[in-house]
């Protein structure tokens, strides 16, 4: 299976179940939490869609030759683990109310931030096509 392939069947993983959240936010979360933790959740869900949506492109930027390959697929990898560092720490976070995790949601941040440098230079080194 291509990397790309991979790629957008996680993207498409990450989609789905960051709708799941917000609606697990929403209809059962809501009266269980405080708005403080609820906004955390929130933001775990909402940084998860956001990553879905570019790791998606990634792929398909990748899958169209229109990238340095190894920066994208770096940018790729980069998505995926920020995503779940990031998100899952806000998650475990908001459902545990263990202040300690919050601390590894930065870590996560970091390798998005990563992520979306790796997608700047592999569009500005690009593959010669225009």
């Amino acid at each position: 299976m291509a990397i790309e392939r991979l790629l957008i069947a996680i993207a498409a993983i990450f989609g789905g179940t960051a709708v799941a959240a917000g609606a697990f936010a929403t209809h059962a979360l809501r009266a269980q939490l405080s708005d403080r933790l609820l906004a955390v959740f929130e933001t775990g869900a909402r940084y998860q869609m956001y990553h879905a949506l570019a790791l998606l492109l990634v792929a398909l930027v990748g899958s169209q030759g229109l990238g340095a390959p190894g920066l994208l697929t770096a940018a790729g990898w980069a998505f995926v683990v920020g995503t779940v560092v990031f998100s899952g720490s806000l998650y475990a976070l908001a459902l545990t109310g263990q202040n300690l995790l919050g601390a590894i949601a930065p870590l996560g941040g970091a390798v998005l931030m990563v992520g979306w440098g790796c997608v700047a230079v592999a569009a500005l080194l690009g593959a010669g096509k225009s």
